[in-house]
């Protein structure tokens, strides 16, 4: 998704932007000078961060594709994919390219000795139907250019590619703002020529698109759809991030990536939210939150009934928590929010002596389903002072 935005900046500032990130490697997560995503891996799994749209001069983006790399490393990314257009190709005359693999060749080479993994990919780029679409782990990038739009589809099906269907809601192609699954998506549904679906491209979200990944199994993603400098468009500076898919694999290999994206394995962060499976989505939730300590309060006249409760976050998302009433709480209303890479209290109200509660909560920025919100508990163990 290409934007209308001009960023105007020194040579100066875009080199003193770039070698910031190479120093970021070593730092603490979560601290301060860090950007480094963070996110806890799940029973069963380790989490890996990615990000599956990218672009670079190479097609329309700004910036060499060894750039998207440093990127990659300053984010604590665990897997990328540049797929730069096939057919538009704006920059044709200053940089030919005949072959659609030479980014991922550059990326590959730049990310050598690196804890980071470069899936070979490109962007099928036709109007609507069928729209735009990423092929990932590619094994020829070539054989895709020249072929109609449905003919290339299949031609990434026989070279084993995973294929994304991409910002199906963009207003460029969908005026009104919507995904809609048309008669050519349902027949290259049936012929298996698709196998996930952007519900998060760049800042937008769509509600369809996340039905139509439920209703036709389609693995959920997310992706930034960089074009300029992440640092800019994501606004890193002042809190902000980069959309990523996480992707919950037996391991950090390219094989066990594309298994866990064939098998749905996925979350999406997007704005501070968390969209996805519910299996994933809680165990990720709950991976994320424990606690840490508590301690009995004290009164005037000894020991109180009320309870602090040291709620540690051990991810990137500052948890947006309502109360389902089974407690009341002495220091909040009924909505909490649990900070990132931090301990929040809670002083919860159980009313009489116990030595363990739980508490549950809805996930107000979490969603599983379109307006769909899952449900956590967290085991309370009271310690006296």
């Amino acid at each position: 998704m290409k934007r209308t935005q001009v960023w105007v900046l020194s040579g100066m500032t875009v080199l003193a932007s770039l070698s910031g990130m190479s120093q970021v490697e070593g730092q603490t997560s979560g601290s301060q000078e860090s950007r480094a995503i963070t996110f806890p891996d799940i029973p069963g799994y380790k989490t890996l961060i990615c990000d599956f749209h990218q672009h670079t001069v190479f097609s329309d983006g700004d910036v060499w594709p060894t750039v998207r790399v440093w990127e990659a490393l300053a984010d604590g990314l665990d897997a990328i994919s540049i797929t730069d257009h096939l057919e538009y190709q704006p920059h044709e005359e200053d940089i030919p390219h005949p072959d659609r693999n030479r980014v991922y060749q550059i990326a590959l080479e730049a990310a050598t000795d690196r804890d980071l993994l470069v899936i070979n990919g490109a962007e099928i780029t036709r109007d609507m139907p069928p729209g735009h679409a990423n092929a990932i782990f590619l094994p020829d990038a070539n054989k895709l250019v020249g072929l109609d739009s449905i003919e290339v589809f299949r031609e990434a099906k026989r070279q084993g590619a995973y294929v994304i269907w991409n910002h199906p809601h963009w207003y460029a192609q969908s005026p009104n703002g919507t995904a809609v699954l048309t008669k050519m998506h349902k027949q290259m549904l049936k012929e298996g020529l698709i196998q996930a679906i952007e519900v998060v491209n760049e800042h937008s979200y769509s509600d369809e698109a996340l039905k139509i990944a439920i209703d036709n199994k389609l693995t959920i993603m997310g992706a930034s759809d960089i074009h300029d400098m992440i640092e800019w468009q994501f606004n890193l500076k002042d809190g902000g991030h980069r959309p990523v898919t996480l992707v919950f694999a037996t391991e950090k290999t390219e094989e066990a990536l594309r298994d866990a994206l064939q098998n749905g394995r996925t979350v999406v962060w997007f704005d501070n939210t968390l969209i996805g499976k519910k299996e994933y989505l809680v165990s990720l939730v709950q991976q994320s939150l424990f606690i840490r300590q508590t301690q009995v309060m004290e009164s005037y006249n000894g020991k109180s009934t009320v309870v602090s409760v040291y709620i540690e976050n051990k991810s990137d998302v500052d948890y947006i928590l309502e109360n389902q009433k089974d407690y009341s709480f002495y220091d909040h209303a009924d909505i909490v929010t649990v900070k990132a890479n931090a301990v929040t209290m809670l002083q919860v109200k159980p009313l009489k002596e116990l030595k363990t509660f739980n508490l549950r909560f809805k996930v107000l920025n979490a969603l599983t389903a379109p307006n769909t919100h899952p449900l956590i508990s967290l085991n309370v163990y009271t310690t006296q002072n």
